[in-house]
């Protein structure tokens, strides 16, 4: 009974959690800029896999955006993320401003797998369950050709 509930509960949460976000905490979004995140952001469960891109990839993605996208694989299974080799997003140290997080679980409070940003693409990353999260960032300053990322399904 549990597990029904669990993805409505969370994109429940998604969506709460980016319609409120804001960049700075000091000015409110209009609703075409609330609208706007949460467009770009998507969950997933295709059974065979699949492609997300970040946004107008592979022209340079928009400053001051925020994408939350969450992979669900079947019980039981695994995930595979590869990011295609055409990628660039805004480099610094530590990835501080523009950046792509990954976590291992469905939440932004999941454990960190890693936060990426630079020329090079991030390796391979394998879930330890059946979600990934992942999250875009672009600040308001220097955008770049964003990523490519497919995914695919293993056994656990």
């Amino acid at each position: 009974m549990l597990a029904e509930p669990f993805p409505k509960v969370v994109a429940s949460l998604i969506i709460l959690h980016l319609s409120g976000a804001t960049k700075k905490g000091t000015e409110k979004q209009t609703t075409s800029e609330t609208q706007k995140s949460v467009q770009c952001g998507t969950w997933t469960k295709h059974a065979e896999g699949g492609i997300f891109t970040s946004p107008n990839y592979p022209s340079k993605y928009p400053p001051d955006r925020e994408c939350i996208y969450i992979i669900e694989a079947a019980p039981r299974q695994c995930i595979e993320l590869y990011f295609d080799e055409k990628y660039s997003i805004e480099p610094s140290w530590e990835c501080k401003f523009d950046h792509i997080e990954v976590r291992d679980g469905p939440f932004g409070f999941s454990p960190i797998i890693g936060r990426f940003c630079g020329q090079q693409n991030p390796p391979v990353i394998k879930s330890s369950g059946r979600f990934l999260w992942i999250k875009f960032f672009a600040d308001g300053e220097l955008e770049s050709m964003g990523f490519s990322a497919r995914y695919n399904f293993t056994p656990e």
